[in-house]
């Protein structure tokens, strides 16, 4: 007990020691002058002022840290920063009031010894000054005796709380449980039967059977509150064919572009280089004879292929090796040949072709590039004439009437990714549109643009079938083609309770071995492994999902492995599930002191030192 208390005292002196630190830094005692002196009290145990607006001070700083900003009081406050720090001195007292009832405390002896060994109190030869002890109480706002105090109260309380802890061990029948719930193993046997499987391909629906399914899940068709808007609009795509681009314009972005429309005729390259010519001789000697390979070379100067690849390059670009290089064919190797890095050997990888468009090839992508930008700009320039039409009381369909902008109208709800809702710039301008709003120009960062009127909201509701008729399909499809499968699994089934095997079935089947909980099989439903770790060897059962039908029979249930790193993984989980209980008892524990000690708060103090905090 000697031991565990004290290390347990020096950690709670090196808290005290932070706490002094803060109080230091800019929230002393002068700041909470007055009669008031405390907060409230646990049973005998006072909580004093300066304590909770150390804590506060020390929370405030931590939630800051943590949200990236400066946090006002009132947002801690919203968090519940300053109840927590009420609730963790209540605590701290309360146990405080628990050990002194106890008679729990350290000698003096001990205590000289932790004021003398604290770094704070020590000179600039290493040894404690008295001076600087009393200086630092002092700037704390601290009496010799209400410091000593804290120091009995700290280490006392670090007693009881390791009395409460220590040797708190989850009994090894539970670790036990989980250890055989996480190790465990399955094999089984199973088929997966999928649309390619039915006896007969589906039947065509007709429009009665469509609308007959519409109606009987007429909720999964149901669409969210929406906005219905109308919309003026100008693209640059309407406005192209008053767009016109002279042949001298086509001809300077021709040539302008001529890097892309004519580029020479390019090597995928690797180079190896040596540090002389000697060196580069003798590898080029033993690969003309055969003596080695060009990737025995690349190791032997411990390279690999992808350090000495020189990507695609042109002639111009290997200088002085730029002919042989060319010359060579696909898997040469050619040199040593002259670099900028010194001799070095080349292969050649492979070839790109020459590349060259005609003026006439690349009109048509001139042509369409060069419109769409000024058609662009054409939407831009128009776009002062719009703003200025509606703020001089123009209505969207004056708007049309008057220029070129086109009338729409669309039922937006965030999700929707159809028409004009699938350019940027829409979508936050519907978002924040409302009844009163007057319409005004927008950008679209694509290049557009559109002034928007919030015609009414919509509340949710089904979609038309009409609307609905491709998703109703789909669906229908799904359910008739899972309806069948089970038809013909059932039948399968049968097959198998009634002693067949799976290889009696005609289609193809898996055995699998050793599968955890936490496997996963490719096209199996969520709790596929879930309901096979809840049968017994010899079950078998239907599974179906994701369009399937699987059926499966438990061979074999495996118990955990006594492999290492199950008992790794078991100790793991003795110390957490431990260490759990620990807490959850000192928890329980401290509370039952808490309530038995009885609580005083005083909301006015409490008030006085919230105001401090802006």
């Amino acid at each position: 007990m000697a031991s565990g208390s004290s290390s347990l005292s020096k950690t709670a002196v090196w808290a005290l020691l932070g706490l002094l630190i803060l109080a230091l830094g800019g929230f002393g005692a002068t700041n909470l002058s007055g009669t008031l002196r405390t907060i409230g009290s646990v049973g005998s145990k006072s909580i004093g002022i300066q304590d909770y607006a150390n804590g506060l001070q020390q929370e405030l700083r931590v939630t800051s840290q943590q949200l990236g900003r400066n946090v006002t009081f009132r947002e801690a406050q919203s968090l519940g920063v300053d109840q927590r720090v009420i609730r963790r001195l209540l605590n701290a007292r309360a146990l405080d009031h628990e050990a002194e009832i106890m008679g729990l405390s350290i000698g003096d002896e001990r205590l000289a010894e932790l004021v003398r060994s604290n770094p704070a109190f020590v000179g600039v030869d290493g040894s404690f000054e008295r001076e600087s002890y009393r200086f630092s109480l002092e700037r704390a706002g601290l009496s010799e005796a209400e410091f000593e105090q804290q120091l009995r109260e700290e280490n006392a309380r670090a007693i009881l709380q390791a009395a409460v802890v220590t040797g708190v061990v989850m009994p090894e029948t539970y670790v036990d449980t989980l250890i055989a719930f996480i190790g465990e193993t399955r094999d089984f046997t199973w088929v997966s039967l999928d649309r390619n499987d039915l006896a007969a391909p589906l039947p065509e629906p007709d429009d009665a059977t469509l609308k007959a399914y519409y109606e009987a899940n007429i909720g999964d068709y149901e669409l969210p509150e929406s906005k219905r808007i109308t919309y003026a609009v100008l693209l640059p795509e309407q406005v192209m064919e008053q767009v016109e681009i002279s042949e001298d314009e086509l001809r300077a972005e021709y040539e302008a572009r001529s890097e892309i429309y004519n580029q020479p005729e390019r090597r995928l390259v690797e180079r190896l280089v040596y540090l002389d010519a000697s060196a580069a001789d003798q590898a080029a000697a033993q690969l003309d004879v055969g003596g080695t390979t060009f990737e025995a070379l690349v190791d032997d100067r411990g390279l690999a292929l992808s350090d000495i690849d020189m990507g695609d390059v042109s002639r111009l670009e290997l200088d002085a090796a730029g002919e042989a290089v060319f010359n060579a064919e696909v898997g040469d190797v050619v040199g040593p040949l002259p670099s900028a890095l010194g001799p070095a050997l080349f292969r050649v990888n492979g070839i790109l072709p020459a590349q060259s468009i005609s003026l006439e090839q690349a009109t048509p992508e001139l042509r369409v590039a060069l419109a769409s930008d000024r058609a662009r700009r054409l939407v831009d320039v128009q776009a002062q004439d719009f703003d200025d039409l509606l703020a001089g009381g123009a209505t969207l369909e004056d708007l049309v009437a008057e220029t070129d902008m086109e009338l729409g109208t669309i039922d937006w709800f965030p999700a929707l990714g159809e028409g004009i809702a699938a350019y940027d710039g829409f979508a936050a301008v519907a978002e924040a549109l409302t009844e009163n709003d007057f319409p005004q120009i927008e950008n679209l960062d694509e290049g557009g643009v559109f002034a928007a009127r919030l015609e009414e909201i919509l509340p949710p509701r089904p979609a038309p079938f009409e609307e609905a008729v491709l998703n109703v399909r789909g669906n229908w499809d799904s359910q008739e083609t899972e309806t069948r499968l089970i038809a013909q699994a059932e039948a399968m089934l049968a097959r198998l309770q009634n002693g067949e095997d799976f290889d009696a079935l005609g289609t193809e089947f898996s055995e699998e071995t050793n599968i955890s909980r936490s496997a996963f099989l490719a096209g199996t439903p969520p709790d596929f492994l879930r309901d096979i770790f809840a049968m017994e060897p010899g079950d078998i059962q239907m599974v179906s999902g994701f369009g399937r039908v699987h059926i499966v029979r438990l061979n074999d249930i495996n118990p955990a492995s006594e492999d290492p790193e199950v008992a790794e993984t078991k100790t793991q989980l003795e110390t957490e599930i431990s260490g759990s209980l620990a807490l959850e008892l000192f928890g329980v524990y401290g509370a039952d002191t808490t309530l038995r000690a009885g609580i005083r708060l005083d909301q006015r103090a409490i008030d006085a030192v919230n105001v401090n905090f802006p």
